[in-house]
């Protein structure tokens, strides 16, 4: 589990189109940078196939190891949707079907085959909270640390705002990019991580109109500590003979 300060998160991604390639996945992004506004960092991520074994250990692995859980993907009303059943599992207990959801199912009326069909979605493990989902659509759950949301982002966005997460302190970031090599300064990079092993510091080569460069990109809860690195980082890169460029402070 975390320590003291840092509060910790995995997000599970469940469905074949996804490692299909069919289907692109966004909401990982959107949950990572949404969790550290609320002080919570993502510390793993798993993207799985619709698989009763696969789903059940991964969820029970991570449930185990992290503060908070999310999954998105597999409550639909299709039989590959199989999330609500691998939860209940995970957590040995049996599945239901919860009124509230089936109720907000019913006010949209279907043949009856149809019907049958959207109403698996509102079957939940026994014990669960629900999630509120803002769209008005069947809303997701939670089994403890076990945060259970859609695959489609628009209705995960609408659910994860209504999760009161409990965080830490809020990371920051700030960062600029210096038009030479990684091993250029990777001496004195070392020596700052060193000297200040409370940030993070990151560097990443990219190449841009047949120019090489690193973007640095300094993580941390203090400002003020964040602010000292960024500027040695700059005076590092001016004793360098090169210019610090696209700086931006915490």
């Amino acid at each position: 589990m975390s320590d003291e300060k840092t509060v910790t998160a995995a997000v599970i991604i469940i469905g074949n189109e996804i490692l299909s390639g069919r289907t692109q996945d966004t909401n990982l992004n959107y949950i990572a940078k949404y969790l550290g506004t609320k002080g919570v960092s993502v510390k793993a991520a798993w993207v799985i196939p619709d698989l009763h074994e696969v789903v059940v250990n991964t969820v029970n692995q991570a449930r185990e190891n992290f503060d908070y859980v999310l999954t998105t993907g597999g409550i639909g009303p299709t039989h590959d949707d199989i999330t609500a059943e691998c939860i209940a599992k995970a957590f040995d207990v049996e599945l239901v079907v919860d009124d509230q959801i089936a109720s907000r199912i019913r006010q949209r009326p279907a043949p009856e085959h149809v019907m049958e069909s959207r109403l698996r979605m509102a079957r939940v493990p026994k014990g669960a909270s629900l999630i509120e989902n803002s769209t008005g659509g069947p809303q997701g759950f939670s089994m403890e640390n076990v945060h259970v949301m859609a695959g489609i982002p628009r209705v995960m966005q609408a659910m994860i705002g209504n999760i009161p997460f409990q965080g830490g302190p809020v990371v920051h970031s700030c960062s600029v990019t210096a038009y030479m090599g990684e091993s250029e300064i990777a001496d004195e990079l070392t020596t700052l991580q060193k000297d200040h092993p409370a940030v993070d510091i990151g560097s990443y080569p990219f190449s841009r109109n047949n120019r090489y460069g690193t973007s640095l990109v300094i993580r941390g809860t203090d400002i003020e500590e964040l602010n000292l690195v960024l500027n040695s980082i700059c005076a590092t890169i001016t004793a360098k003979e090169e210019t610090p460029e696209d700086i931006e402070r915490p």
